[in-house]
């Protein structure tokens, strides 16, 4: 299937490794003039090689708004903007500091929310973009485990769905993605902090977490990256101009769309 967006621009965010990377090989592998960004230039430059075809590699943290305003001038316009900058990590709720609240918020709030404020009202005014926002199923069920974490996914949410009202009779849409437990770097750490049997083969690792931690779950696997980058070249994609405000759940739930 032909997306069509062979020629447009993108720029998506946490692209060095994980999801953020699958995301930006399948919209390279579409056509599409990618730009990854990344605090670490070795890092960047191995995903740009591994990506190819129209590739460029930022060094800029839009975590941060130092890194954000580097990432705006070096790319000051887009077709395609890809919200995936985000952390996790597994804590008790007690231990759950004030600067804890503050850094995570940041990183995975506040840096979508100042790359869409800039690039956003250029796509309204030339009538045609793409804002796509990485959340996680933990906006819509928060994790015990995690709740600072799913908290920043329900803003996500929120924000996609404001900014997506102000689209009406254009071309512009924004959607939010939904991920369950994705297979990417750290995931096994992760599940192994969370399970009782840490010593457990890295197979039952993934079977226990899924019964315990995520027994709600319709494919009781960890998903693929290249299978959200999938659904994310849709979205990205003019053939996906009827889905707009839309949450779509990787496990497969959608919120209704308001196109």
């Amino acid at each position: 299937m032909d997306l069509q967006i062979a020629g447009k621009t993108a720029l998506v965010t946490g692209s060095t490794a994980g999801i953020g990377l699958a995301i930006a090989k399948r919209l390279a592998a579409e056509g599409a003039a990618v730009t990854i960004c990344g605090r670490n230039d070795a890092k960047l430059q191995a995903a740009a090689a591994e990506i190819g075809g129209d590739v460029r590699a930022v060094l800029a943290d839009p975590g941060a708004a130092e890194g954000a305003e580097r990432l705006i001038a070096e790319v000051p316009a887009t077709d395609i903007l890809v919200n995936n900058l985000g952390i996790y990590e597994a804590k008790p709720f007690a231990e759950i500091t004030d600067a804890d609240w503050h850094h995570f918020f940041e990183v995975n709030v506040v840096s979508g929310a100042r790359l869409a404020r800039h690039y956003f009202p250029q796509m309204l005014e030339s009538g045609w973009g793409r804002v796509i926002f990485i959340a996680s199923e933990s906006g819509l069920v928060i994790p015990a485990e995690m709740i600072q974490y799913g908290m920043t996914k329900t803003a996500q949410l929120a924000i996609a769905r404001g900014m997506a009202e102000m689209t009406r009779g254009t071309q512009v849409t924004v959607n939010s993605v939904l991920p369950g437990p994705t297979r990417s770097e750290g995931i096994v750490d992760f599940i192994r902090s969370t399970v009782d049997n840490k010593d457990a083969p890295e197979a039952e690792l993934e079977a226990e977490f899924f019964t315990k931690m995520r027994p709600l779950s319709l494919i009781r696997r960890l998903i693929e990256a290249d299978e959200i980058a999938a659904t994310v070249a849709f979205l990205a994609s003019p053939l996906a101009a009827a889905t707009n405000g839309a949450s779509i759940r990787a496990e497969g739930g959608i919120v209704p769309t308001i196109a």
